[in-house]
């Protein structure tokens, strides 16, 4: 039963409050662990690459075609996460949209603050272009941090010149790293995840000594013209709900072919726990089909 899944997963969060103090290893051991009681992906076929100089793996759920392929960029506040976090999750996307995922292990903050996960993400997709792949049967994915940072990917390619993907999904995106959001507060209550003091520790982190506006760090202040169609998928049980409100209203402002999709009740990045919540698979699902209209 739904209700029943989503209060489980609720208070599973509720049950893992970080205590103060830990160091970044263990923050993102912490992630680790909780991605490893959602269980593995046993029918996967798992291949581990140098995608152009950054550590990645394609992650193919059976039947996925192998022309077809997703760029996955993972969330965890650009200082957490990883292969190992996100393989399940790129395993869902691969079953749902019927190609294969190419997940990378972009560098992280603090060691490496902005732009290194940026300039991975884009030498991730100058390798996929290499391949000869064909780009508009591509897309680029990403989660929280990683939905914002598909969108800045998806400027840095339009300014460099490089062909974009077919289509783009940012699930839950973070992009506003002075955290001026409404529901930062107003869903402060209801969120399970992520909260208003952890955004500023981790915004800290990423920017390094850039400015929490630059826009290739925080695309809500970016110029969002000429990018290829993008979903936005956010739960309404979400700090970040206004992130993908307002991102929404810009890159339709802009011109582009953006569509908004706000899901009840959800909890932040809902199809991370798709093994756990039917709505986290329903979600999966919407992804996989926005990808298979724009890249067939």
């Amino acid at each position: 039963m739904t209700i029943a899944q989503l209060d489980a997963l609720v208070s599973l969060l509720r049950s893992r409050p970080a205590p103060a103090g830990l160091t970044i290893a263990q923050m993102r051991e912490r992630y680790l662990k909780l991605a490893e009681t959602l269980g593995g992906a046993p029918d996967a076929r798992c291949e581990q690459v140098d995608a152009g100089g950054v550590p990645a793996e394609w992650v193919s759920a059976p039947g996925a075609d192998d022309s077809r392929a997703v760029l996955m960029l993972h969330g965890g506040g650009f200082a957490i996460g990883s292969i190992d976090t996100h393989r399940r999750l790129a395993y869902d996307v691969s079953a749902a949209s019927g190609a294969r995922v190419l997940l990378i292990d972009y560098r992280l903050a603090p060691e490496r603050p902005f732009p290194a996960a940026l300039d991975d993400a884009t030498a991730a997709w100058r390798w996929m272009l290499s391949q000869g792949l064909k780009p508009a049967r591509l897309s680029i994915v990403g989660d929280s941090a990683g939905g914002g940072l598909v969108l800045s990917t998806l400027v840095n390619l339009r300014d460099q010149g490089l062909a974009l993907p077919g289509c783009a999904v940012a699930i839950s995106p973070w992009v506003d790293l002075e955290m001026r959001g409404g529901s930062i507060r107003s869903r402060a209550d209801v969120d399970p995840m992520v909260a208003e003091p952890g955004l500023h520790a981790y915004a800290k982190m990423y920017l390094g000594d850039a400015h929490p506006q630059t826009p290739l760090a925080a695309p809500l202040h970016a110029d969002l013209h000429g990018l290829p169609p993008v979903l936005v998928q956010v739960g309404s049980a979400e700090t970040l709900l206004d992130d993908a409100l307002r991102i929404s209203e810009k890159l339709h402002a802009a011109g582009n072919d953006a569509r908004l999709s706000v899901w009840p009740n959800m909890p932040h990045v809902f199809p991370f726990f798709a093994p756990a919540l039917s709505e986290g698979g329903d979600g999966c699902r919407e992804i996989g089909e926005f990808i298979r209209q724009r890249t067939a």
